[in-house]
């Protein structure tokens, strides 16, 4: 393509922004940045953070939610620093984001200027794809191209740009080396379903995983009528960042054991393993020997490429995973009667009674009374997410969104963006003590931009994971100290948001039942912190 007229890059690269709907664009600016951002267009939308770990983590959550790329500026090597963590997840968590990074400008980087910045591997190999525009007519094209890899291979790309670049003449006749649109053909061959078949067909006792690679409304009603077909239990992949199957299905059984000998055990009956969307295993400690019954067939279906190459399978599928599994689920052999049976849901605890503390399984089994089959459920509590996958069943997709790589941090901005991206559905985040000062600057962007998500703080005044751990280990008294002085509530108010702390069950039961029905409609944040127990185990 080429341009029509004159314009400078600046001009030129809010026209990719207009082309390829990345008109709010999350933010926390710097210096090498004002060039660009000074006199913004009316209709783009600047969406501030206060820390860039909010600033990826919000456009995380924006762009899972709208299943497009979401746009985002940093600030040179500070800014790109502070957001390493962020950009991380949102590969692990196959979100497409376009960063555009700041750069002291062009003309002395030779010099080393103040804020020049060696950002070139700073992030590692996280980035799907990472460029500095050779000349700064190269800048919009090089947007482009972001957005096209980001969108193609599901995660971050990252364009440096010298804050000089922005105010430079591009001529009317430059060369735009970038398409309009880019397709990815994802339709299944007939020869590919019939392989996929054909294990299925032969299996005596098949066994589905789903993973977050199939948390699509599209993923989730083929692979039920597959389940259905075939009458095949589904489990859910451990540690995954999204559902890939509704958990309230009869056919649902569970959560995998990121521990080997466990999942052994899980999968020990079952001959043949089909994963959908889902790694082929995720696993946490390292335990020896093999993760199933030598001679069970295992064939992936996913989007990912690395994820189909890494995996120990007979079969490994890559494309578009909606459509392949509806073939499959259309010409499959169907089968009458269930196989296996289907391990019982566990029950929720019944109301404390006397002295017996408040857990986070009261506060689980509450939520999943109140919260309506739509809500948008975030998860950053991890000595309590086994309650949260036991009680909470996610309904939709989105009915729990998780950080896939397991930094913290992720789940209060994250919450943010879902909430802007479907600002009709309800939107609770479920977080740790610990893991809420991670990114806790977040509230002051729900306030600002009239958020109205619930952010539940279990506050148990301690790392309950790292404790447990420690015990497994042997560990006497661990060395990190209890931290249970920190007042959430102050530090909400603090930040512009209303929250509440209560410590037993019926004033945490009427106040769920006061917030819940508001929170489709509701635009102010609220945080509730609700004092629990410590969790006594923790086995992922």
């Amino acid at each position: 393509m080429t341009s029509s007229a004159p314009q400078t890059v600046r001009d030129a690269f809010f026209d990719v922004l207009r082309q390829y709907d990345l008109t709010t664009v999350f933010a926390n600016p710097g210096s090498t940045e004002i060039s660009l951002l000074a006199n913004l267009p009316a209709d783009i939308n600047f969406t501030l953070a206060l820390h860039e770990g909010s600033v990826v983590g919000m456009a995380t959550g924006y762009a899972l939610a709208r299943h497009k790329a979401a746009m985002v500026v940093v600030h040179t090597t500070a800014g790109l620093g502070n957001a390493v963590g962020a950009i991380a997840t949102a590969r692990v968590n196959r979100a497409p984001l376009v960063i555009v990074v700041g750069q002291q400008d062009r003309r002395h980087l030779a010099t080393e200027p103040f804020l020049a910045g060696r950002l070139r591997g700073l992030c590692g190999e996280y980035p799907v794809w990472f460029n500095e525009p050779v000349t700064p007519l190269d800048v919009p094209a090089a947007v482009a191209r972001a957005y096209h890899e980001a969108s193609t291979r599901r995660g971050p790309a990252i364009v440096v740009v010298p804050m000089d670049d922005w105010l430079a003449e591009l001529p009317a006749d430059r060369v735009f080396p970038a398409p309009d649109v880019s397709v990815v053909s994802g339709e299944p061959s007939a020869t590919t379903i019939a392989a996929i078949v054909a294990h299925l067909d032969a299996a005596k006792n098949p066994v589905i995983i789903s993973g977050a690679g199939n948390c699509t409304v599209a993923g989730w009603a083929a692979l039920v009528r597959l389940a259905e077909r075939t009458q095949t239990p589904v489990y859910q992949e451990s540690f995954a960042g999204q559902a890939g199957f509704p958990q309230d299905h009869p056919l649902f059984a569970g959560f995998l054991s990121a521990a080997r000998s466990v999942l052994r055990t899980q999968l020990a009956n079952f001959d043949t393993v089909l994963a959908v969307g889902a790694p082929v295993f995720r696993q946490y400690n390292y335990e020896p020997g093999l993760m199933l019954t030598e001679g069970t067939s295992v064939v992936v279906v996913t989007s990912d490429s690395d994820e189909a190459l890494r995996s120990a399978a007979t079969l490994s599928v890559i494309g578009d995973i909606p459509a392949t599994i509806a073939e499959v689920a259309d010409t499959v052999k169907s089968v009458a009667q269930a196989r296996t049976e289907v391990p019982a849901r566990r029950a929720a605890p019944p109301a404390p009674t006397g002295d017996e503390p408040l857990r986070a399984s009261h506060v689980m089994a509450v939520l999943a009374e109140l919260l309506p089959a739509n809500a948008v459920v975030v998860e950053e509590t991890p000595s309590s997410r086994p309650d949260m996958h036991d009680l909470l069943p996610a309904r939709q997709p989105l009915g729990f969104v998780s950080a896939a790589m397991g930094g913290l941090g992720f789940g209060l901005p994250a919450a943010i963006g879902l909430r802007m991206g479907v600002p009709d559905r309800p939107t609770v985040a479920i977080l740790g003590d610990g893991s809420s000062m991670y990114s806790i600057q977040g509230l002051w962007s729900a306030r600002h931009y009239q958020v109205g998500a619930l952010f539940i703080i279990l506050n148990n005044g301690r790392y309950a994971v790292m404790d447990r751990l420690a015990e497994k280990s042997g560990s006497a008294e661990p060395a990190w100290p209890p931290f249970d002085e920190i007042d959430f509530v102050d530090l909400s108010q603090s930040l512009g948001v209303s929250a509440t702390r209560l410590s037993d069950y019926a004033t945490m039961r009427r106040t769920l039942e006061e917030i819940v029905p508001t929170l489709a409609t509701r635009k102010e944040p609220h945080v509730l912190v609700i004092d629990v127990e410590p969790e006594q185990h923790f086995a992922p």
